[in-house]
Formats: structure tokens, C-alpha cells, sequence
């Protein structure tokens, strides 16, 4: 995978501006913050985002990807202000998680999402080398 940063742009922080990859395409749907049998635990968002990312890892899995694999990434968030006080709690779970920051990344507020409790989908485009 190759970082694509224009000559004088400066380097963005938590994403990449873009990525160039070859290889077998894998596209995650949208991850909520429920569990695999579709049971929430918590209404906090951090804790949703972790479940999400946790989600997100084990599909990757049975597709014979890993976290590295990712290339794009959409958040839906349901509150701005909610994710930014949030926001060292859900780096951790990134990082623990998914480990680099080195994908395209586009996060966006929406008014809410189909299932009331969720607070977060994320969706996902992974590359594995060929």
C-alpha cells in the first residue's frame, strides 16, 4: 500500500488523503456496535466504536484479511460532539484494534442510523496483496 500525500500538503492526522493498493478487493458492509448475534451492550460510543471495529476484524478474518488489509474507511457518526469528547478512548480502540492510521478515511455526522441504539457504522474497504 502507498500513502499518497501531494508534494506540500501536510500530513493529515488519523487518515490518509488517499491510498494506492493492488489486489483482492474485500467490501464490509456497515458495522454497528452490537454484537455478532446483533445484541448491543452499551450506549456508549466509545465502546460502540470498539465493537464496530471489533466487527469489522472478525469479517476481514473470514474473508483471510487483517486490519493491515484496510484501505478506506466511512464513519457515520450520530453526534459530532459525543465523538470528539470521545476521541482519545476511541483512538485506543483504533489502535488496539486496527493498529494504523495510514488509511483513507472520511467521517461524517448523520441524524441517526436504522437500528435507535446504534451510535456509530463504519464501513470498510480492504486490499489483500496479491
Amino acid at each position: 500500500m502507498q500513502v499518497l500525500l501531494p508534494p506540500g500538503w501536510p500530513r493529515p492526522k488519523g487518515y490518509a488523503n488517499g491510498v494506492s493498493v493492488k489486489g483482492r478487493q474485500i467490501h464490509v458492509a456497515g458495522m454497528i456496535g452490537w454484537d455478532g448475534q446483533g445484541v448491543f451492550h452499551t450506549d456508549d460510543l466509545a465502546a460502540q466504536v470498539r465493537q464496530a471495529l471489533q466487527n469489522i476484524v472478525e469479517v476481514l478474518a473470514a474473508g483471510d484479511a487483517r486490519p493491515e488489509h484496510i484501505v478506506r474507511m466511512t464513519w457515520y457518526i450520530t453526534d459530532k460532539k459525543e465523538y470528539l469528547a470521545q476521541q482519545a478512548e476511541i483512538g485506543k480502540a483504533y489502535r488496539e484494534l486496527i493498529g494504523s492510521f495510514s488509511v483513507a478515511m472520511t467521517a461524517v455526522q448523520v441524524a441517526a442510523l436504522i437500528e435507535d441504539r446504534a451510535k456509530v457504522e463504519i464501513e470498510v474497504t480492504a486490499v489483500v496483496p496479491e
